[in-house]
């Protein structure tokens, strides 16, 4: 049951056992009344109070209350006609006074009861310490009556204020001592001036007959509405002194409330403020508040030469490794704890943010010279060896750093960020897990590419790129049995542009497959038109390099086919070569793309293999035809009898997945003895021809046709022909 409904059950029994009490106190009296005391002086007295004095009341504030005169004459006919008359006229006067404020049953017979039950308690506590009440009133002025009145005032007060207080706590749920602190407290003059008034008329009325009651009416009366007069005048003040309470709670709460919303403000600007400056992984510094810090910190060295500082530019090493294998949750963990071991290699003042991906920057205040921060640097170096463990594995990685030094006077933070960037890359050529020092070659370089990589995208616009083409041959003949595409950038001013220098360009910058896909159309072209010029009975085999962007790309398969056909060349004919750490770096996805290029007619590849990191047991999964033996191996084929050995098993291995093997690199004869005692099918190198422009080798190819055309004429006249040998085409 609900507290409110509790309440209710106690408010209505209070009620009955208010109204019972009253019903049988009323009766008690009424049958103890003599009638010798209902005389014609008590009719007037009753008649005065229940018609004058309900009428002259004062309302109690904050309350459905009101106090009346009445309470006075009832006191009057205590004294004058005894307990019992003075019980049965409140009684009547509650009732009749309760009429003019409600029409309720309930409240007109509970103020009946609470008057009755307070002036009987009153009467029946006086008698039990003063015995006859009007026999003390017909004597004279003592010290008796004196304690008497101020008794009838103090218990009528208690009595009446009490039974009234209890239903007024349980109607505003409060407590009973604060409901009549509040509200009863005060009234108690009313009561005792009542008293001291009802003991003067009684003496009245004893010396000089009932009249004195009729003239001390309006006395009664006066001294009640001055004192009605009076709560107003306290009641307004109370009112305005509560609005003013209320103006001054509502004026203190909008002031707490504009200082709150000001401090919410404030807090919201700090928080945006941070949010703009940090990164929201590790919680550092990123590169808009790093920019902030350079400001500031070339500045000071600009001014004051005593104020040197360095930028450390570091990357992580197989950062991408990491992410791929484990996740990028394990790699945001990473950059997580990475984070917090910068922070502890550094000093307080020195500043360490994340400039995005994996990499950070860090601001080494006081760095007057580069050894200091080198000492730096190798420290952080060691401290990132160090194994991290994420989630139960175990993660080792290493970092380049590039450092610049603020004794280049920079103006701008954007320019020592670049070369200490430049540096970092200088670390990564060098070996990586390690630092560089940037100079001015660094930044030469640095626009040096940058120029190069203009210079590519133009030239991808412009078609300056060639193709060469590389003769591969079988080894038992010496004939041409393909070429392998090589592309060549022919730039307009700085001549022939290495592949060693172009091709990681491109495949950083993601040209490579604009590059490779020209690459792939011209030399199918190319062999196309070949085939149909040199009247070449056998088919000859196009080998193209697919570099690791290319591989990747979903519409692979849709461009080899489209250019296959727009080409009108033989698709078994063409052996697309790739890399073998391309398809091991995700084995499963490499099979599915092989297995659709294979569904084409063409040919497959693995170059450079025994480099790389082969899974056997994906190896055989692979639908591939060649496997590439790499130049490395072939080079030192004469130095130790392990490179022979490797050969070996990689022409065995071929061998037991039907596969046939090409030897990249070949340059002499004893190179060519080893292998074909190898039993290795084919190869290409400088011993038989340099990669040459499309003319120079289809006249190679023609001078071979040609060859073949007078050995077949000797073994019909049994004239022999002199043979160009094809190893003598490196001389041309």
């Amino acid at each position: 049951m609900s507290q409110a409904a509790n309440t209710h059950r106690f408010t209505n029994a209070y009620y009955r056992l208010v109204i019972t009490a009253g019903a049988i106190v009323f009766l008690f009296s009424a049958y103890r009344l003599s009638v010798e005391v209902i005389d014609g002086h008590f009719l007037l007295l009753a008649l005065i109070t229940i018609s004058l004095g309900a009428r002259i009341t004062v309302r109690i504030p904050g309350l459905n209350g009101h106090l009346s005169a009445s309470d006075t004459l009832i006191f009057v006919a205590l004294l004058l006609f005894g307990g019992e008359a003075a019980i049965l006229l409140a009684a009547a006067e509650a009732s009749c006074a309760s009429l003019r404020f409600s029409k309720k049953p309930r409240t007109i017979l509970f103020n009946a009861g609470a008057m009755a039950c307070s002036t009987f308690l009153t009467v029946w506590v006086l008698r039990s310490g003063f015995g006859s009440i009007t026999q003390l009133v017909a004597g004279d002025y003592t010290s008796g009556l004196i304690i008497l009145l101020c008794s009838l005032g103090l218990l009528q007060y208690s009595f009446n204020s009490g039974i009234v207080s209890i239903v007024a706590a349980l109607k505003t749920n409060q407590p009973i001592w604060e409901t009549w602190r509040k509200y009863y407290l005060w009234t108690s003059i009313t009561y005792f001036a009542g008293a001291a008034a009802a003991g003067v008329i009684a003496k009245l009325v004893t010396a000089y007959n009932f009249y004195a009651l009729i003239v001390s009416t309006p006395i009664i009366a006066i001294v009640y509405f001055t004192y009605q007069t009076y709560l107003k005048s306290v009641e307004v003040s109370a009112t305005q002194a509560a609005q003013a309470e209320r103006h001054v709670e509502e004026l203190s709460r909008h002031i707490a409330d504009q200082k709150r919303i000001g401090q919410e403000l404030q807090e919201s600007r700090e928080h945006f403020r941070h949010a703009a400056l940090h990164d929201t992984l590790t919680g550092l510094p990123n590169r808009a508040l790093l920019k902030e810090e350079l400001m500031l910190a070339i500045k000071r060295a600009n001014e004051n030469e005593n104020s040197p500082f360095a930028v450390l530019f570091l990357d992580l090493d197989r950062f991408k490794i990491i992410n791929d294998s484990l996740g990028h949750a394990a790699g945001d963990q990473l950059l997580v704890a990475i984070a917090r071991r910068l922070m502890k290699c550094l000093r307080p003042r020195d500043t360490v943010a994340r400039l995005g991906g994996d990499e950070f920057a860090i601001l080494l205040q006081g760095a007057e010279a580069w050894s200091e921060a080198a000492n730096v640097a190798d420290r952080i170096g060691k401290d990132l060896m160090q194994p991290f463990n994420l989630s139960g594995h175990e993660i080792h990685t290493t970092s380049s750093i590039g450092i610049a030094l603020s004794t280049t006077f920079y103006e701008h933070p954007e320019d020592i960020l670049r070369d200490a960037d430049a540096a970092m890359y200088r670390a990564k050529e060098n070996g990586k897990a390690r630092y560089e020092i940037f100079d001015q070659n660094m930044h030469k370089h640095a626009l040096d590419l940058l120029q190069l990589e203009n210079d590519l995208r133009r030239a991808v616009e412009r078609e300056e790129f060639i193709v060469h083409y590389q003769p591969i041959v079988l080894l038992e003949t010496k004939e041409i049995s393909g070429f392998e595409a090589l592309v060549r950038w022919q730039h307009p001013q700085r001549g022939m542009v290495s592949p060693a220098e172009f091709i990681p360009l491109a495949e950083e910058t993601g040209l490579i497959k604009e590059i490779g896909s020209w690459v792939l159309k011209e030399s199918c072209r190319q062999l196309s038109e070949w085939q149909r010029q040199s009247g070449v009975t056998r088919p000859l085999t196009l080998s193209v390099n697919l570099s690791g962007r290319q591989f990747a790309q979903p519409d692979l398969v849709e461009q080899v086919h489209r250019i296959l056909q727009e080409t009108g060349f033989d698709p078994c004919c063409l052996k697309l070569e790739i890399t073998e750490s391309v398809v091991m770096s995700n084995a499963e996805n490499a099979i599915r793309m092989l297995t659709q290029l294979r569904a084409l007619g063409i040919r497959l590849s693995i170059d450079d293999f025994g480099t790389g990191y082969s899974s056997l047991s994906y190896l055989h999964r692979f639908p591939v035809d060649t496997l590439k033996i790499d130049r490395s191996f072939v080079n030192l084929m004469g130095v130790g009898q392990e490179n022979s050995e490797i050969i070996r098993t990689i022409k065995m291995l071929a061998g037991s997945l039907s596969m046939e093997t090409v030897a990249e690199g070949v340059e002499t004869l004893e190179q060519l003895a080893q292998l074909k005692a190898l039993n290795c099918e084919y190869g290409q190198g400088y011993l038989f021809a340099k990669p040459m422009e499309a003319r120079a080798a289809f006249a190679l190819l023609a001078a071979q046709i040609a060859e073949s055309k007078m050995t077949a004429d000797w073994l019909g006249s049994n004239v022999a022909p002199a043979r160009p040998k094809l190893v003598s085409a490196m001389a041309a």
